[in-house]
């Protein structure tokens, strides 16, 4: 993984940090596999990425709100390219 992946990964990871005040957090880009796919461009930066996480926001909240706070969270980054996140909540 280049410097630039980790480095949005990372990134995306503070994000969700800062909005969602999470306990537990991984951004696993996951681009590479997905080389040739839709989404997926010659760009540096990655396109794809597996998202698990845990946080308060989500306690009662239906799975379609937590994947919505997921998103509206990381919305910049999907501007900027980001095509695809696989959101997985970590009971906790």
């Amino acid at each position: 993984m280049s410097a630039e992946l980790s480095s949005r990964a990372a990134q995306m990871a503070a994000r969700l940090q800062e909005k969602l005040s999470t306990t537990a957090l991984e951004v696993i880009d996951e681009s590479a596999a997905h080389a040739g796919h839709a989404g997926s461009n010659s760009s540096p930066w990655g396109t794809h990425f597996r998202v698990r996480i845990a946080s308060p926001f989500f306690t009662n909240v239906s799975r379609v709100a937590r994947h919505r706070l997921v998103y509206d969270a990381l919305q910049d980054f999907i501007a900027q390219g980001v095509h695809a996140i696989a959101i997985e909540v970590i009971e906790r």
